[in-house]
C-alpha cells in the first residue's frame, strides 16, 4: 500500500468532504427532476421545468434544515444508535490514563470517552471538531484487552480523529440517512395511497418510485465506498507509529475479530465508524459482508505482523 502522510490524508479527507457537500444537492435535485419528468402527463413535459423550479427551493431548504439538525446533533444521534454513554474517570482511570498519555505524546487535545455496555469487543471514534471528538469503547474491549492491546486500539481511533476520517464519515452518514428517508417515504406513499390516489392506476408511479429508490440505495453505497476502506489501513499504521507496538494492535484485532457484534447497533451506516463491523456475527450472512466498508481484518493483522 502506498504511504500517505498525515497531512496528505487530512487534506484528502477535507477535499472529499467538500466535494460531497457540493455534489449532494445536485444529485438530490437530479432525482427530483427525474421523478417529475417521468410522472408528468404525456405531452405536458413543458410543465416539468416550471414544477421543478417551484419545488426545488423547498427540497433544498428541507434537506438543508435536515443536514444542519443532524450536523449539530450528531453526537446524541450516534450515542442513541450505538448505546454509548459517558465513561466516568473514577470508573476507569486506566482508560483515561491510556488516552491522555497518547494525546500528550502527539500534542492532541484528549477527546471525550464513552462506553458501550456490551461484552463484545469493538470501538469507534466520532465528532466534527475538538468540542465533539470522542472515542467509544465497549465494556468487553476494556475488560478483555491488556494495556498494550487497548492502547493500540485507542491510538487507532485517535488517528481517525487526527486524519479527519470521522468528520467525513459523519457527512456520509447524514447524506445516506436522507436518501433512506426519501426511499422510505416513497414506499409509504405507495402503501397508503398518497401518490396517485387509491382509485388510479399507480403502476407507473410505483415503478418509478422503485427505480428511484434503487438509485438512492446505489448512491448510498457509492457514498460509503467513496469513504475509502484504506482509512482503516491508515489508522492501523498511525496506531503502530504512535505506540511503536504494531504487534499489540495485531493481537487486539485478532481478539476483536472473534466477537465484534454489538447488539445495540442496528444501523448499517453507523457501523462504518467502528474498528470492525459491529453488526456481523461469526456465521451471519449479510449485505454488510457483500458491500463491506472495512477491509478484511485478517489482512490488517497480517500487515501489522510484518512489522512486529
Amino acid at each position: 500500500m502506498k504511504y500517505v502522510g498525515i497531512k496528505s490524508q487530512v487534506r484528502n479527507n477535507n477535499i472529499n468532504s467538500l466535494l460531497m457537500l457540493i455534489a449532494f444537492p445536485f444529485i438530490l435535485l437530479g432525482m427530483v427532476y427525474l421523478f417529475l419528468f417521468f410522472t408528468s402527463p404525456a405531452g405536458d413535459q413543458a410543465s416539468v421545468g416550471v414544477t421543478f423550479a417551484r419545488v426545488a427551493p423547498g427540497v433544498i431548504l428541507a434537506t438543508g434544515v435536515w443536514f444542519l439538525v443532524a450536523w449539530f446533533s450528531h453526537a446524541a444521534i450516534i450515542q442513541r444508535a450505538t448505546g454509548s454513554k459517558p465513561l466516568e474517570r473514577r470508573e476507569n482511570k486506566r482508560v483515561y490514563n491510556l488516552v491522555e498519555n497518547l494525546c500528550i505524546s502527539i500534542g492532541m487535545k484528549p477527546p471525550k470517552i464513552y462506553i458501550i455496555e456490551d461484552e463484545s469487543l469493538n470501538a469507534f471514534a466520532s465528532g466534527i471538531n475538538d468540542k465533539t471528538y470522542s472515542v467509544s469503547l465497549s465494556r468487553g474491549i476494556i475488560d478483555k484487552l491488556d494495556d498494550e492491546e487497548l492502547e493500540g486500539v485507542i491510538a487507532h481511533e485517535l488517528t481517525h480523529i487526527r486524519n479527519r476520517d470521522v468528520r467525513l464519515l459523519i457527512i456520509s452518514i447524514i447524506f445516506v440517512g436522507i436518501f433512506s428517508f426519501i426511499a422510505n417515504m416513497a414506499f409509504r406513499g405507495i402503501r397508503f395511497g398518497s401518490i396517485g390516489g387509491r382509485n388510479k392506476n399507480n403502476a407507473p408511479v410505483i415503478l418509478i418510485a422503485l427505480v428511484l429508490s434503487g438509485i438512492a440505495y446505489l448512491i448510498s453505497l457509492l457514498l460509503r465506498f467513496g469513504i475509502s476502506r484504506s482509512r482503516e489501513y491508515m489508522a492501523d499504521a498511525g496506531s503502530a507509529g504512535m505506540t511503536r507496538k504494531p504487534y499489540a494492535l495485531a493481537r487486539a484485532l485478532r481478539k476483536i475479530s472473534a466477537d465484534p457484534l454489538i447488539e445495540a447497533v442496528k444501523s448499517r451506516d453507523v457501523s462504518q465508524l467502528f474498528i470492525e463491523n459491529p453488526r456481523l456475527g461469526k456465521k451471519e450472512f449479510s449485505i454488510d459482508r457483500v458491500f463491506a466498508t472495512h477491509p478484511p481484518i485478517q489482512r490488517r493483522i497480517e500487515l501489522l505482523e510484518q512489522f512486529a
